[in-house]
C-alpha cells in the first residue's frame, strides 16, 4: 500500500509540474526533440545503429538456426518461413520487419 501510495503522490506531482509548465514549453520541447533528430549526425548514427543491428540479428538467426535445426515444430517452421517469404516481395523489409531503405 504504500508504495501504491507513493506512485500517486509522484505521478500527482508530475501532473501539477505538467500542467504547470503548460503547452509553451511543450512546444519548445518538442522543437528540439525535432532538431535533434533532424541533424546530419544524430541521423548517420541511428542508420549505422540500425544497419549493425539487422546484420548482429542475421548473424543470430542462421547461428540459432544451425543449432536448432530440426528440432522446431513444423508449424512454427512453417510460418517463420511464410514470414520470411511476405518480406522479400519486394516489400523494403528485412528478415525482422524493419526497414531496408
Amino acid at each position: 500500500m504504500r508504495y501504491r501510495l507513493t506512485f500517486l503522490a509522484g505521478l500527482s506531482l508530475g501532473y501539477v509540474l505538467g500542467t504547470r509548465a503548460g503547452r509553451e514549453r511543450y512546444e519548445q520541447l518538442k522543437k528540439s526533440a525535432r532538431q535533434v533528430t533532424q541533424n546530419p549526425a544524430v541521423r548517420n548514427t541511428a542508420e549505422t545503429a540500425a544497419q549493425q543491428g539487422r546484420v548482429y540479428a542475421g548473424k543470430a538467426f542462421h547461428t540459432v538456426s544451425d543449432k536448432v535445426g530440426d528440432h522446431v515444430p513444423e508449424s512454427v517452421a512453417q510460418r517463420v518461413r511464410s514470414l520470411r517469404e511476405r518480406g522479400v516481395n519486394g516489400t523494403g523489409e528485412d528478415d525482422w520487419g524493419t526497414s531496408t531503405t
